[in-house]
């Protein structure tokens, strides 16, 4: 019987499941609606539902029972990755906090299980700078800050190939450094000033907003497209937005010293007007000795939180 573990993202939205081999690749994947409000049975019950899809379409393909060697799981919120329970989260998860998400999937799973088998969650962010650093963008080096730059923005610190977890399970959030150029606006953690306020998808389209933009564009990508349209304050607004991500980056060099920084996520996407602007205001703030360190574009996508999830489930 070939050895596969489960691998899970566990967004907001969606929540994705796939089979991998000892090389983590996903051999097969599933995807469902997370239905995160609902509470923790039903986002509990997507894994499994999720699970024993994958898992049946393979005993079809063997033509015998497959079992997992392990399970690891990526998911939003505030994890205490030594337990497997949700920490906090934010309210798009209802009842999140204090779930057990080890022992539930352990128990929803159960003799698809083999014996012993690890059952690892972490948060989502980690898990996708697991991937990075195993295996995309940031595989060969020894540390790595790896920054995901989306609707919100999560961070992700390796160093000596081991995730920096922290005291209190946040080590690498950087969404709620104080930066300037935010002052004007909040986070949604109900702070002003914070990096996730005006770097983030959502930062940015209300940064737009602020400096008079036009209402109707409705999101970050808009926001993108009337720049490229030639709307000087969409092209103000992500320079704005990019040199915030930037700044905080060479805050957090200046702290950790990576070998490698990595962002991913969909604002980088913008493409080079974001990409400039973020690099230049890195340079203007790091100190010289950090002045080399590569800062490198996310290489495997979606992948890279399964990728990582996989790993765990594996390496635990």
């Amino acid at each position: 019987m070939t050895e596969v573990v489960l691998a899970v993202d566990v967004g907001g939205t969606k929540t994705a499941a796939a089979l991998a081999g000892r090389d983590d690749v996903p051999l097969a994947t599933r995807v469902a609606p997370s239905r995160a409000a609902d509470g923790p049975n039903a986002v509990i019950g997507t894994i499994v539902a999720l699970a024993m899809s994958l898992l049946e379409a393979a005993d079809a393909t063997a033509g015998e029972r497959t079992l997992l060697s392990g399970v690891g799981v990526g998911t939003a919120g505030v994890v205490d990755a030594r337990t497997g329970t949700i920490v906090s989260s934010t309210d798009t998860f209802a009842d999140w906090p204090g779930t057990d998400v080890s022992a539930r999937l352990r128990a929803g799973l159960g003799d698809r299980l083999v014996e012993g088998a690890v059952v690892a969650v972490q948060n989502d962010v980690d898990a996708h700078a697991a991937g990075e650093f195993r295996h995309g963008a940031a595989a060969g080096a020894s540390s790595a800050l790896i920054v995901a730059v989306g609707t919100g923005i999560g961070a992700g610190v390796i160093v000596d190939g081991r995730p920096l977890r922290g005291a209190h399970h946040v080590g690498g959030e950087l969404a709620h450094l104080p930066i300037r150029g935010a002052d004007h606006l909040r986070c949604p953690c109900g702070r002003v000033g914070h990096l996730e306020a005006i770097g983030a998808g959502i930062g940015l389209h209300r940064h737009y907003l602020s400096l008079g933009g036009d209402p109707a564009v409705s999101d970050s990508r808009a926001v993108a497209a009337a720049a490229t349209a030639g709307d000087e304050r969409a092209v103000q607004a992500i320079a704005d937005s990019a040199a915030a991500v930037g700044r905080a980056l060479a805050g957090a060099a200046s702290l950790l010293d990576p070998e490698r920084i990595v962002v991913t996520g969909g604002v980088p996407q913008i493409g080079d007007a974001w990409w400039n602007a973020m690099l230049a205001a890195y340079r203007a703030e790091a100190i010289d000795a950090l002045q080399t360190t590569p800062i490198l574009p996310g290489a495997l996508g979606d992948d890279a939180p399964l990728r990582g999830a996989a790993a765990s489930a594996w390496r635990n």
